[in-house]
């Protein structure tokens, strides 16, 4: 039997929870955003599954009726219309328009209790059954051959602004982690020695990577640009950490220290390692024979350790996804996605796990339906933007087609080659190492450069 929670949430205006009692109280925000990410997640998972080849032959071998299935939905011989790159972008237009339809529903939207906070609070089953509809609609779109091809581009556009966002949300994570725990050290010294071993440990860890790539990424004979991106931005690391603790930074920003530095560092050797892992493969002439250079050195070869290193990297990939979908949402990070200011609130507290902290503490009103208590924390308004959060959405959308496919290279595309090497892929992901750098420089030279419009 469902329980009235449940009931209440899928056909109403109520807020999702458990139906155990015994569940930790969760809010009402907290409640609507894990569902729209649960939609969110079920449509990716369902791209992935529509780019693997694997996936598609276990189908054919252990569903009864496969054939005759597909081909009462007309979906072509072993429904190879609802596979491959085709399908994965119909699919997500389809997710992109529902979430850029409820951005635009939602705008100017400031208090929870109107009709318009209502629905995108609650009535989870129809929002359910329009997102299966607006996936479904996309197989059916007219001039599908232009279609796909306007669409590309599209994709191409909405995922470059969501790495952009990934990025500044970056930024002001290394701001605001260095920010919480400064503000400690005027009550506890120990705060400066905890700033000071995760600042070593950063470094260390960038330094470690930057001599892995350069053991295993480059050659004598090959790898040029390997060598001229490596010593690039390992070498704009090194000034960026300089400028941070530089003095005449530090006159305008005296917070301005060397773990916000480490922390980019840290992102941008990520990025390298991805970029050179991602690049196409060279191969060079030794003794009579081809031999490839320059790539993840594997201990045996096997395809089990390929594998193995592809879903690593595929959720630590749709993490990043989430996170930023997720925490871009809140009202520190999307007030914080503007010029950086150093600016510390009086009541700022250290806190281990700062980036857990909601933008409200304090809740009068909690309910409980036979179920998992929920606290509705938006009584007095809403917490957060759901215009922009479901813009977000909206890029996430695009960055998972896009990112699922392989950009520019889509025809041969495989989700179990989605680490492998592509020219497209490799530009992307080093010119995300720069935006980086740039973004978390511009704000450091900003109050220098124009000192009236940053005095009290």
């Amino acid at each position: 039997m469902l329980c009235p929670c449940l009931l209440a949430c899928c056909c109403g205006s109520a807020a999702c929870s458990l139906c155990c009692g015994c569940c930790p109280k969760i809010k009402q925000s907290t409640s609507t955003r894990f569902m729209y990410t649960l939609f969110f997640m079920l449509v990716t998972v369902t791209c992935v599954i529509m780019m693997s080849p694997t996936v598609e032959t276990a189908m054919q071998e252990n569903i009864p009726f496969y054939t005759e299935m597909c081909n009462k939905l007309n979906a072509g011989e072993n429904c190879s219309t609802l596979v491959g790159y085709s399908a994965v972008y119909k699919v997500c237009f389809g997710m992109a328009c529902f979430f850029l339809l409820f951005s635009v529903f939602t705008i100017r939207v400031r208090t929870s209790t109107g009709c318009r906070a209502a629905v995108h609070n609650g009535f989870w089953f129809f929002k359910f059954v329009a997102l299966l509809a607006c996936c479904a609609g996309g197989f059916f779109l007219p001039n599908q051959e232009r279609f796909l091809e306007v669409w590309r581009y599209v994709g191409a556009a909405g995922g470059f602004l969501f790495i952009i966002i990934q990025l500044m949300l970056l930024v002001q994570f290394a701001h605001r982690w260095n920010q919480n725990w400064s503000s400690g050290v005027k009550y506890n010294k120990i705060w400066y020695a905890a700033l000071a071993l995760v600042t070593l440990v950063l470094f260390s860890v960038a330094v470690g990577a930057l001599v892995f790539m350069i053991m295993f990424y480059t050659d004598p004979e090959a790898c040029f640009l390997n060598k001229l991106f490596l010593g690039v931005n390992g070498g704009l690391c090194f000034i960026v950490s300089l400028l941070a603790i530089s003095p005449c930074i530090q006159t305008f920003q005296p917070t301005s220290g060397l773990l916000q530095s480490a922390i980019i560092s840290v992102y941008v050797m990520y990025l390298t390692f991805s970029a050179l892992a991602s690049k196409p493969i060279e191969m060079v002439e030794r003794n009579g024979k081809n031999v490839t250079v320059c790539v993840f050195p594997y201990n045996s070869g096997l395809q089990s350790e390929t594998n193995i290193v592809t879903g690593v990297g595929t959720a630590i990939l749709f993490g990043c996804i989430l996170y930023s979908c997720l925490i871009s949402t809140t009202k520190r990070s999307s007030t914080a996605l503007q010029v950086y200011r150093n600016d510390m609130p009086e009541n700022e507290r250290a806190r281990c796990c700062f980036c857990c902290v909601d933008d409200t503490e304090d809740y009068d009103d909690e309910k409980t339906a036979g179920g998992q208590n929920v606290k509705y924390d938006e009584r007095d308004g809403t917490i957060y933007s759901y215009c922009y959060f479901h813009f977000v959405f909206f890029l996430g959308s695009l960055y998972v087609m896009m990112t699922v496919t392989n950009w520019f290279h889509y025809e041969n595309a495989k989700i179990e080659r989605l680490l492998e090497g592509s020219w497209s892929v490799f530009w992307i992901k080093m010119a995300s190492c720069w935006v980086c750098l740039f973004l978390y420089m511009w704000p450091l030279l900003v109050p220098m450069l124009f000192p009236k419009r940053f005095q009290a």
